[in-house]
């Protein structure tokens, strides 16, 4: 399936949607609150979101797929799915209609790499499932925050969720997942190295996106 973000299932709509990933620790929801506070002085409506738990129903499942019980793969990447396909219907499409720029941390290429290849369910399989669930809607960029998986685990403070403590074997294969994405499809992908200062992260990110966002410059 292509992954031109033009390519949805009705017309492109007038927003800009734009995800970011990365494992665990290395910049997130820093970089989406920069890039939101930065669209909001420019004059533009920004949803600020993430997945899981970007809606009150996703919430649920985030306690459920992150801090329940033990979750066998399949059951983990289903519900998931459950929450993007919530997500996307009440919350993302709609806020494209209406021209917002939507920003979420984490999106379906989390589930190619954590599930589809960090479990081991099979990355094709997983996508398919996931653009079944989202009716094919592909960001227009994702950032993807690169970094060391031992260094961004070290970042973090509070006790770990079940994919936090997956292992560094895990948190290794899910990295390497995410750079062979971004590599496949370079006009959807910006790689950054996360190991830079929030600032100039900040600054690459609106330079990628400047020319989508029109009046939104690299400064």
């Amino acid at each position: 399936m292509s992954t031109d973000p033009a390519v949805l299932v009705d017309d492109a709509p007038p927003g800009v949607f734009v995800s970011f990933e990365g494992g665990d620790g290395v910049g997130k929801s820093t970089q989406v609150a920069l890039l939101g506070h930065h669209l909001a002085t420019l004059g533009r409506e920004v949803v600020v979101t993430r997945e899981p738990g970007g809606t009150p129903l996703g919430l649920e499942l985030r306690r459920a797929v992150l801090h329940g019980e033990h979750l066998d793969p399949r059951t983990e990447a289903l519900l998931y799915a459950a929450d993007r396909a919530h997500h996307v219907a009440s919350l993302v499409r709609p806020a494209l209609a209406r021209g917002a720029v939507v920003l979420t941390d984490r999106y379906l290429d989390s589930s190619v790499a954590y599930q589809g290849t960090g479990r081991g369910l099979g990355a094709d399989e997983v996508e398919q499932l996931s653009l079944w669930a989202v009716q094919g809607l592909l960001p227009h960029v994702t950032v993807l925050l690169d970094l060391d998986p031992a260094v961004g685990l070290a970042r973090l403070t509070g006790d770990p969720d079940r994919l936090e403590s997956a292992g560094a074997e895990f948190h290794r294969r899910t990295r390497a997942a995410f750079l062979a994405r971004a590599a496949a499809d370079p006009d959807r992908w910006l790689v950054i190295d996360a190991a830079q200062p929030p600032e100039d992260v900040a600054a690459l990110v609106r330079e990628r996106l400047a020319p989508l966002l029109g009046a939104v410059g690299a400064s």
